[in-house]
């Protein structure tokens, strides 16, 4: 089925200069971009963001690395894009991570672990409309 998710380039990823490899990635194996920007998050918008983790042991240190510089945020598209997409990622820690994949083959640690991804379908038509508009999004 056809669907679009939310993936975004972390602040260590944009700082390493490796956006044109992870965005490569996913157009590689076929995912479509159809809204690309970068920006800063501001705490309040990190926060909404991650709300989920709010009171997790990893929640400050989340809020501020992903604050602490720019990020670049995209929509992809395609057939089983969220679950395409995570398969790109890898498992969250990179040593956990199977080569060939953006966090195995690119990631320092956990904390520093290059992308943000969707966890499913629903939750990426939420983060979407967090992050884009209807207009930013290419029909």
């Amino acid at each position: 089925m056809t669907e679009r998710t939310l993936v975004f380039v972390k602040p260590d990823g944009v700082q390493r200069d490796l956006t044109g490899e992870i965005i490569g990635r996913f157009e590689r194996v076929g995912l479509k971009i159809v809204a690309l920007k970068m920006m800063t998050m501001s705490r309040e918008f990190a926060e909404e963001h991650y709300a989920v983790h709010r009171g997790k042991p990893f929640y400050e240190g989340l809020i501020t690395h992903i604050t602490s510089g720019p990020i670049v945020a995209m929509v992809l598209e395609g057939e089983d894009a969220t679950s395409r997409a995570r398969n790109v990622m890898g498992a969250t820690s990179p040593a956990d991570a199977d080569p060939g994949t953006i966090r195995g083959d690119l990631g320092i640690a956990t904390e520093l672990n290059l992308v943000h991804g969707s966890d499913c379908a629903e939750t990426a038509q939420t983060e979407i409309a967090h992050f884009f508009t209807a207009d930013e999004l290419a029909r």
